[in-house]
C-alpha cells in the first residue's frame, strides 16, 4: 500500500489568519471609537461610589474590551472549520458572541456602578460586528476561490451504496465552495482501481475497507451516504478508528434541501435522531417579512423615481406600444394577480411565442421558455433585461401586497397547469422580484433546478436569507453575466 499523503494544514493557517485580522479589526474599531468619542486625552472610566474599584483609563479599558472580545469569538468557535466558507453560521456566531459580551459589560457596569460612556459602547458594538463580518466575508471570497481550484477543502472518502455515493459526489462537485473534495469511495462489491460511474473518483474497495482506504487516500473526512450495507456496529467502529481532531465523520441523510431551524438532532436512547420540523409560517414571520417589503419597496420607489421616469420615456420613444407590460401570474396560495414590468418586447410578442417555442430546442427547460437572443426583444429592452431594469415596476406589486422582494418565481397559469403536485408548495410564499432562482443561474437553469431552488427557499425561509439574496441580486445587477436575459 502506498504511503498516505501528508495532511494539508490549511485549517490551522486559515484560523490563524482569521484571528490576526479579527484582532486588527477590533483594535481599529475600539480605539477608533475611543478617539472619536474622547479625543487624544486620557479619559477615565469612573468607578462610581465603590471605593474598592479605582478609576481606569479608557486606554486600558479598551484593551480589556479587545482581549475579551477576541476570547468570546474563540469561545463560540466562530473560526471553526465547521462554519467557515459557506452558510450564515459564521456570521451569526460573531453577532451572537458580540451582543453577549456587551450585554455582560453593561450588567457588570450596572452592578459595580462603573460609569462607562454609553456612546462609546453603542458605537463600538455595531461597528465592530460590521467590520468583523466584512473581514470574514473577504476571507470567505478568498477561500471560495481556493476551493474552486481544488485547494483548502476537506478530503472526503464516501462510503455507501453506489447510487447514494454517486449522488453525493455529484452534489459536492456542483458546489465546490462547500469545501468537500472527494478523493475515493467504498461501495458494496467495489473493486480497487474501478471508478464511480460518470466521475473520476476511484473505488478504494468495499464498505469494510474504510480504514485501509483512509490510509491510502489521506482523507480527513468519512461521509457515510447510506447505512443500508453498514450495521450500526460498523458505523460506530469507523467513528472510533478516526484520529481525534484531524479526521471527521459525516452522516448524509437521504432527505435533501432541508436546512436551518427545521433540523434538530435529539439523542434518544443513544440514537442521534434527526427531527425535521414541518415548515412554519407564523403570523410574526409574515408580519416581519411584509413590513420589510413595504418599507424597502416604498423607499426604493422614491429613490429610483428619476430612473423610473427615464425608463418610461425610453420605452415610449424607442418602439410603438404601451410603456408597461401587464401579465397574469399565479401567486400566494395559487391566486392569480397582474404583474407589471416595463415593456421590453415588441407588441405582438405573445403571438410569436408559440412559433419560437416550437423552433427552440436548446433551452434545457421543459416548462419555462427561455431563448438567448430572443428576436422579440427591443433594443432598449435588451439593455433593461440585462440589468434587470424591466423588473423595477414590480416594486408597485410589492407595495400592493401581491409580491414580495424575495420569493419564488411567479409562474404563468399555463405553467401551473403542467406542475407536478409537489411543485405547488412554492405557493406557500409570495412570489418575489428576485429569489434563489435568479442569483443561482437564472436563464441557464433547468426546470428541475428551478423547482428545487424555489422549494428550498419556501422550506427554509429566514429574514437573514432574504438579505443575502438581495445582496447577491445587487451584485449580479451591477455585473450581469451570461445568464442574464
Amino acid at each position: 500500500m502506498p504511503p498516505a499523503p501528508s495532511p494539508d494544514p490549511w485549517r490551522r493557517r486559515y484560523r490563524r489568519n482569521l484571528a490576526i485580522t479579527d484582532f486588527f479589526a477590533l483594535v481599529w474599531v475600539v480605539y477608533g471609537t475611543q478617539l472619536l468619542w474622547f479625543g487624544l486625552g486620557n479619559a477615565q472610566v469612573a468607578a462610581g461610589s465603590d471605593s474598592r474599584i479605582s478609576d481606569l483609563s479608557y486606554w486600558v479599558f479598551s484593551a480589556i474590551v479587545i482581549v475579551t472580545w477576541m476570547w468570546s469569538l474563540s469561545f463560540v468557535d466562530s473560526r471553526s472549520d465547521r462554519v467557515i466558507g459557506t452558510g450564515s453560521q459564521e456570521y451569526v456566531r460573531i453577532a451572537d458572541s458580540s451582543f453577549r459580551l456587551f450585554g455582560t459589560i453593561a450588567i457588570v457596569a450596572f452592578l459595580t456602578q462603573i460609569d462607562v460612556a454609553r456612546g462609546y459602547l453603542l458605537i463600538s458594538l455595531p461597528a465592530g460586528i460590521l467590520v468583523l463580518i466584512f473581514t470574514r466575508w473577504m476571507w470567505r471570497q478568498w477561500l471560495v476561490f481556493q476551493r474552486s481550484r481544488g485547494l483548502s477543502s476537506a478530503s472526503v472518502l464516501l462510503v455507501g451504496s453506489l447510487p447514494s455515493v454517486t449522488h453525493l459526489a455529484q452534489e459536492f462537485a456542483r458546489t465546490p465552495s462547500a469545501g468537500y473534495r472527494v478523493v475515493g469511495a467504498c461501495v458494496p462489491n467495489g473493486k480497487v482501481a474501478d471508478v464511480i460511474p460518470g466521475t473520476s473518483i476511484p473505488v478504494m474497495g468495499q464498505v469494510g475497507d474504510v480504514t485501509r482506504a483512509l490510509q491510502a487516500t489521506g482523507a480527513d473526512t468519512v461521509a457515510i451516504t447510506s447505512a443500508d450495507d453498514l450495521p450500526a456496529s460498523k458505523v460506530k467502529q469507523i467513528s472510533w478508528s478516526l484520529e481525534a481532531g484531524r479526521q471527521h465523520l459525516v452522516l448524509a441523510p437521504s432527505i435533501v434541501d432541508i436546512a436551518g431551524p427545521r433540523l434538530h438532532t435529539r439523542p434518544v436512547a443513544g440514537l442521534p435522531l434527526i427531527h425535521v420540523e414541518t415548515p412554519k409560517f407564523s403570523k410574526g414571520q409574515s408580519f416581519l417579512k411584509r413590513s420589510v417589503d413595504l418599507i424597502a419597496a416604498s423607499v426604493g420607489v422614491v429613490l429610483l423615481s428619476p430612473l423610473l421616469l427615464f425608463l418610461m420615456a425610453a420605452v415610449r420613444l424607442s418602439s410603438e406600444g404601451p410603456i408597461f407590460f401587464r401579465q397574469t401570474r399565479v401567486g400566494f396560495r395559487g391566486r392569480e394577480f397582474t404583474m407589471i414590468k416595463f415593456r421590453s418586447m415588441v407588441v405582438d410578442a405573445e403571438a410569436l411565442l408559440a412559433q419560437l417555442a416550437a423552433d427552440d430546442r436548446d433551452s434545457g427547460n421543459e416548462v419555462l421558455f427561455k431563448m438567448k437572443n430572443d428576436p422579440r426583444v427591443t433594443p432598449i429592452g435588451r439593455i433593461m433585461r440585462k440589468f434587470s431594469l424591466d423588473e423595477l415596476p414590480q416594486l408597485f406589486n410589492v407595495i400592493g401586497g401581491s409580491m414580495s422582494l424575495v420569493g419564488p418565481r411567479p409562474p404563468l397559469p399555463s405553467e401551473v397547469a403542467v406542475y407536478a403536485d409537489h411543485v405547488h408548495r412554492r405557493f406557500l410564499a409570495k412570489p418575489g422580484i428576485t429569489g434563489l432562482w435568479q442569483v443561482s443561474g437564472r436563464s441557464s437553469l433547468s426546470w428541475e433546478e428551478s423547482v428545487r431552488l424555489d422549494l428550498s427557499y419556501v422550506e427554509n425561509w429566514t429574514l437573514l436569507g432574504d438579505f443575502v439574496i438581495l445582496g447577491k441580486t445587487a451584485r449580479a445587477t451591477l455585473a450581469p453575466g451570461e445568464t442574464a436575459a
